[in-house]
């Protein structure tokens, strides 16, 4: 039997999708071999839809908030109207009864309100979709907050997940702009975040996994959770003291050191996302507080994203080619990177319209410089031109956008190109010690371990497919005369390499020859092999350096 709920979703989904269209709500632009830009009289007729958008998804509750606020991230997916709309989604509702606060939390902590915390307060802080936060006291002394999940919430998110995965399948299965932009992995990515953010003791562990990892920053603080007064629908951590860093004023930006903060907050992010692989994932301005001490103060840890080691080594060299404006570099790294989907790719289109993006980019004062674009813009790229990025990347670039806006809050002089070249180093060194850490060194030990025990069996089955003449040699080749033309240069690198081995040799055997003709007071025949050998020597080392040079 259908569920109720999922029936009346399909039919609000239904309306939007009449109300809107696809060609108004999905950024179909270089899906088609030319599309003009937009001009001001479609982008003024598109506002007011893009208004009445945003509001239809606030009416239909914190799933819809919380994927209006994803797409606001996502210009490769809605037009820039759309995504200015999103962007002011407000996650605020009104706060529910005490009577409910009192009820859950003595659900999860077993006890009362007052018999756990010295003092609570009624009146909420702030009230969200999710839940609510209030201010406490705990019984030594220490001042708290204190989150508390809206009652039935979860049930209601679950529902609208199912409903929304479904037709995510439907839409990736039976269109080319659903297959391109895999739309099933954003939405199951989706959920996975906001299933995240629903159980506050991952939370509690997110803030002590990050409190752990950045301990080396001075100038950023991480609130701890109280684990006693902690559960899955109850939140209790350390109270930041503090403003949001939008909320500054102009004495306030006079007191604190703007340039450090924002170096060392860019440099966290850094060794978040290529070391440690574990990054807080919404660093938008109102989850960075400046502390009264004067540091800088992550909140929200509802929402992670995790970097495996293998997409770290390609993330890196990617910023590192964007930095030094190599757009040739930063095209290969992101096909290696991603899924070049069959029939649908353009290696020719990427490579163009990356290499053009990387020399915008690297050509931009550090007043233009956003970094979180870029990464947004790579992916509408590899969308439009048939290569699938890794979910990832669209985390990322939502969190770069965000940590590009409280940067530029705190430094507007602020260069991402000129941090990511002085970090370069120093998260080198940190990724090696990483890698030979005792507990990488067991694993290699016992990857080595399993190879010596597998080596014997494959080696037989090698032999035996050799004498039974079975063994083959498939190779797929898409640019055969690209192949050609190196191995071609290949040969004739290692030829004249044999030739210059030759006239060496025969020059030394020679030197040991006396004859009449002689050239300072050295067998004649014997230098000019020498020299034969030098000539030919220094004219291939050149080809070989203007050669590498005009590729670079």
């Amino acid at each position: 039997m259908l569920n109720p709920r999922h029936l009346k979703l399909y039919g609000e989904l239904a309306k939007l999708f009449l109300r809107y269209g696809r060609s108004d709500i999905v950024n179909t632009a270089g899906l088609d071999e030319v599309v003009p830009e937009p001009g001001e009289a479609e982008t003024a007729e598109a506002t007011p839809k893009a208004e009445a958008l945003a509001e239809d998804l606030e009416r239909m509750g914190p799933t819809f908030v919380k994927l209006g606020q994803l797409l606001s991230t996502r210009p490769d997916l809605v037009p820039a109207p759309y995504v200015d709309a999103l962007s002011r989604l407000q996650d605020r509702l009104e706060p529910f009864p005490f009577e409910e606060v009192e009820r859950i939390v003595t659900e999860e902590l077993g006890k009362g309100v007052h018999e756990a915390f010295a003092s609570f307060t009624e009146k909420p802080m702030a009230a969200a979709s999710l839940g609510q936060v209030h201010a406490a006291t705990l019984h030594d002394g220490r001042r708290v907050v204190v989150k508390v999940q809206r009652p039935g919430v979860r049930q209601r998110i679950i529902d609208d997940l199912d409903a929304l995965e479904e037709i995510a399948g439907v839409a990736e299965r039976r269109t080319e702009v659903g297959q391109r932009y895999g739309v099933l992995g954003l939405i199951q990515e989706f959920r996975r975040n906001i299933l995240d953010e629903l159980n506050y003791q991952r939370e509690a562990a997110n803030l002590s996994t990050l409190g752990r990892n950045l301990a080396q920053f001075e100038r950023i603080a991480i609130p701890a959770a109280i684990d006693d007064l902690t559960r899955t629908r109850v939140l209790t951590m350390e109270y930041v003291r503090g403003r949001k860093i939008t909320e500054l004023g102009p004495l306030r930006r006079m007191e604190i050191d703007g340039v450090a903060l924002a170096e060392e907050l860019f440099q966290a992010y850094l060794k978040q996302i290529l070391v440690d692989g574990f990054f807080h994932a919404d660093p938008h301005p109102g989850n960075v507080f400046v502390t009264a001490d004067g540091r800088i103060a992550l909140l929200d840890l509802g929402m992670v994203g995790r970097v495996p080691p293998s997409l770290q080594d390609h993330l890196l060299r990617l910023m590192l080619a964007v930095a030094d404006g190599n757009g040739e570099e930063a095209a290969r790294i992101s096909i290696v990177m991603g899924t070049p989907l069959e029939g649908l790719f353009e290696e020719e289109k990427f490579m163009r319209e990356v290499t053009e993006l990387v020399s915008r980019f690297y050509g931009a004062t550090a007043q233009e410089i956003e970094l979180g674009r870029v990464v947004i813009e790579l992916t509408r790229i590899a969308a439009t031109s048939g290569v699938l990025l890794p979910s990832q990347i669209s985390t990322l670039g939502r969190a770069f956008l965000a940590l590009d806006q409280a940067g530029r809050t705190l430094d507007p002089e602020f260069d991402p190109n000129a941090a990511v070249r002085r970090h370069s180093s120093d998260i080198m060194q940190q990724r090696m010690m990483k890698a030979a850490s005792p507990a990488a060194m067991f694993t290699t030990l016992l990857e080595m371990n399993e190879f010596v025990q597998r080596l014997p069996g494959r080696l037989n089955g090698l032999l035996d497919a050799l004498t039974e003449n079975r063994m083959e040699l498939g190779i797929r080749v898409n640019e055969e005369i690209w192949m050609m033309e190196g191995l071609q240069k290949i040969a004739n690198r290692i030829t004249v390499g044999l030739v210059l081995s030759a006239l060496i040799i025969g020059a030394a055997m020679l030197m040991r020859i006396e004859t009449s003709f002689r050239i300072l007071g050295y067998p004649g025949l014997a230098i000019l092999l020498f020299l034969a050998a030098a000539v030919i020597g220094l004219f291939l080392v050149i080809t070989i350096l203007l050669t590498d040079v005009r590729k670079r």
